[in-house]
């Protein structure tokens, strides 16, 4: 039974994933949305100056890429000297794309104007292997659905919503990559043997941050688990892990460092400084109605939120996660409810890594359950 019911729910699966490659074969990468032109732009900077493609002045587009594809989509000031997502640093006084490198690194691998679609593609891919590798390591009748319909979902919002921007598609793929490695390092005891995968937990949220600076906080939640822990216990151990993150964390973060110390200055000072995105916090709440009016949003959010209570009640290596799920989600959503834009994807990376973190916590646990029971019942039989 249970093997059948993986097999039906891998089939669903596959079956979103070829519907998906079928849509993103026909995509154009023009499709009006300067902030996509952006993001093509620091791609061409790096394949037109390798690692000095970092500095993203305005002065280096004298090939006319910006302006020539600004004008393909019939942008309003092709020609204007100030550019769409581009701000002026005092610092250095350059014009700079405002966003972190990481897109620009990843479109960088493909060949020019065939570069989104293999990205989209890719990505949609590694999150279908993720929602297999899930949907196998379930053990128990009820989990099997729930790991094959979040499988199924995972794979749909590859397209909507994640199709709005261009830095969701390597975002969502490292949350289900933070979510697989949260639950191998948080499920099952704590010996210091687990201490080596704090590192590459660390690292990939980290790189997270290279594609939208707003992934800074998905490490909110991780921060604070191990700040408590080491408290808590103020023992060796609980120092290193937390040493580790912290050191794992900021190498992940190298390329955005070096961008922001390139084109603004200071490693510290954002290229976003200035810009009209910039904006104060909105401690009103005024945009909670916009997030009320995107459903999609609200109830992956509302999953997460029961998903990690509901583990909190469960065995101490399923609520350890538990427990860093609601830290995560309480800071991310304190932020983006403050933040006085709303779109159809700012939290979509928090609650994805949420729920990955989940799933994998729960079939985790139930792998290592019933071997305990074989293991029990070896030894009572012996």
């Amino acid at each position: 039974m249970a093997r059948s019911l993986k097999a039906v729910f891998g089939f669903l699966c596959l079956a979103v994933l070829a519907s998906h490659l079928w849509a993103m074969s026909g995509w154009n990468e023009d499709r009006g949305v300067y902030d996509d032109i952006c993001y093509l732009r620091q791609a061409h900077l790096f394949q037109r100056f390798g690692l000095a493609g970092f500095d993203t002045d305005i002065s280096r587009d004298d090939d006319g890429y910006l302006t020539s594809k600004l004008n393909a989509i019939g942008y309003p000031t092709w020609n204007d000297a100030t550019r769409p997502c581009h701000n002026l640093m005092r610092a250095t006084g350059k014009l700079v794309i405002q966003y972190p490198p990481g897109v620009g690194l990843v479109l960088a691998l493909f060949p020019a104007g065939h570069q989104v679609v293999p990205m989209y593609m890719l990505a949609t891919i590694a999150v279908f292997g993720f929602a297999l590798l899930a949907i196998f390591l379930a053990r128990k009748i009820n989990s099997i659905p729930i790991a094959g319909v979040f499988g199924c979902l995972a794979v749909y919002l590859m397209i909507n919503p994640v199709k709005a921007s261009y830095s969701m598609a390597p975002t969502v793929v490292l949350c289900a990559l933070a979510g697989f490695l949260t639950a191998r390092w948080l499920s099952g005891p704590q010996h210091d043997s687990r201490i080596g995968l704090i590192m590459p937990l660390g690292f990939v949220l980290g790189l997270a941050v290279n594609f939208r600076l707003a992934n800074l906080f998905l490490a909110a939640g991780y921060c604070l688990f191990l700040l408590v822990a080491f408290l808590k216990s103020r023992k060796a151990p609980q120092f290193l892990q937390g040493a580790l993150f912290a050191i794992a964390f900021v190498a992940g973060l190298a390329p955005t460092i070096a961008s922001h110390t390139i084109n603004a200055g200071s490693p510290l000072t954002s290229t976003y400084s200035g810009g009209p995105d910039v904006k104060p916090l909105d401690l009103s709440f005024s945009v909670v109605s916009d997030y009320l009016h995107d459903p999609l949003q609200v109830v992956l959010l509302l999953l997460g939120i029961a998903g990690s209570l509901w583990l909190l009640g469960r065995e101490d290596s399923a609520r350890r996660v538990a427990l860093v799920t609601l830290g995560n989600l309480a800071v991310n959503l304190a932020f983006f409810l403050t933040h006085p834009i709303a779109t159809p994807y700012y939290t979509i990376p928090i609650a994805l890594l949420s729920l990955w973190s989940l799933l994998f916590a729960l079939v985790l646990q139930e792998r290592e359950s019933s071997g305990q029971r074989f293991v029990e019942r070896a030894t009572s039989a012996g």
